[in-house]
């Protein structure tokens, strides 16, 4: 699988427990749901009980690369205090998680101690769990992040276990207020340097984006990401384009993602719509990924990808055909489709019905359509049959002769 703007836009599913609620199996069942749906990585962002367990079943089990943000982990190693948190916990923890076959790495080294009282007059403060992890042991040490004075060394580790970056945005917007904000355009310029490093040891980089942005703002963080950080993908969660609607921040979110996708970004983190509210679970999974690939779809026709049309053409054409099967089997979700399709027409003769209940029968405009495209044809036949019976007449002599 190849993750770039020049390719398909790809979507990834976030699944994992919390100390609250799921467990092993129900993680599992998520992941492989995610997956058949369309998600073409998943990240397992587990922070309740048996993490390790959790993240080996859900490698032993996946078909698509798996990533992880790894000081979760490393935070239940040390019981959840922050403070307690040292370079040393962390890297065991890398080095345990790689060699369980993780195949990238969310690493916040971009959250600097520089950076923080940037954050101070956020409406929403610091909102991704690994930033405000980080900033907490920077303040209560009063030291620069261990994540960026042992960069290099975190370089070595993933080299050698073939492990990427997916170098985290620990400082993005959470609110529409913070969006594009000092804190936020800080840490990307640190995430570009740490590019450099990282492509210095041969390691592959993903770039992670904002959050929460509204529509007007969000080319300027696409463009500001291809300066900074060399051109390498951009993955965003979102971008979140208004803060009113919890339940529906798939779509809010969806409509960035689009955009966004659209500008140059790669890949497109998914929201559900649980997020902000509780822990997604099979359903939201579905509802997230299937809607994370229809603005991927949509970004893929904007920037004008040589394949991206071919479906779209193959489901208007069974539409205007009345091929109802074959609209429901090209559609993102086959199942919904049909379902929408039964509830009022569930017979299998409407199956090939030339109207749906919406218009019925007589108001179908590409019935009409059709009547209309199929008029000319009729009276151009009528004509030319006419046409052939005046000649056969003329060569007939051109008499008429009736018996008496």
């Amino acid at each position: 699988m190849i993750i770039g703007r020049n390719f398909l836009t790809k979507i990834n599913a976030n699944i994992g427990n919390s100390a609250v609620t799921s467990s092993m199996a129900e993680e599992v069942e998520k992941m492989v749901w995610a997956i058949r749906w369309g998600a073409d990585t998943v990240m397992d962002l587990s922070t309740g009980r048996n993490i390790h367990n959790i993240r080996d079943w859900i490698v032993r089990n996946a078909p698509v690369p798996i990533g992880t943000v790894p000081i979760y982990q490393a935070l239940e190693k040390v019981g959840g205090v922050a403070e307690d948190l040292s370079w040393e916990v962390y890297r065991d923890t890398l080095i345990e998680q790689a060699e369980q076959g993780v195949d990238y790495f969310t690493v916040h080294a971009g959250v600097r101690l520089a950076y923080i009282h940037l954050t101070a007059k956020r409406v929403t403060g610091i909102v991704s769990r690994g930033g405000s992890i980080m900033a907490k042991w920077c303040l209560s040490h009063h030291k620069e992040s261990f994540l960026y004075t042992h960069f290099e060394e975190i370089c070595e580790i993933m080299r050698a276990y073939d492990v990427s970056f997916s170098l985290g945005d620990g400082l993005r917007p959470g609110s529409i207020a913070d969006a594009n904000d000092a804190a936020q355009f800080a840490e990307l310029e640190t995430l570009g340097e740490l590019t450099k490093i990282a492509w210095k040891h041969g390691v592959q980089v993903m770039i992670e984006g904002p959050g929460h942005v509204p529509m007007h703002k969000i080319k300027e963080n696409m463009d500001k990401q291809l300066a900074v950080c060399g051109e390498a993908p951009f993955y965003t969660l979102g971008p979140l384009t208004t803060d009113i609607a919890p339940g529906y921040d798939h779509i809010t979110s969806a409509i960035g993602a689009a955009m966004i996708g659209w500008f140059g970004t790669a890949m497109l983190c998914y929201v559900t719509p649980k997020e902000h509210l509780g822990l997604p679970d099979r359903d939201d999974v579905k509802t997230g990924v299937i809607t994370y690939k229809l603005a991927a779809h949509a970004s893929d026709l904007a920037k004008g990808h040589p394949a991206a049309r071919l479906r779209d053409d193959a489901v208007s054409r069974a539409r205007f055909e009345f091929r109802w099967e074959d609209q429901f089997n090209l559609s993102l979700d086959p199942d919904t489709a049909r379902k929408f399709h039964d509830a009022t027409l569930p017979k299998e003769a409407h199956k090939t019905a030339h109207f749906c209940s919406m218009c019925g029968p007589k108001f179908c405009s590409m019935k009409i359509t059709q009547d209309v495209r199929d008029y000319p044809r009729a009276k151009e036949e009528a004509e030319r049959g006419m046409a052939e019976m005046s000649a056969r007449f003329r060569d007939g002599g051109g008499e008429i002769d009736v018996a008496v």
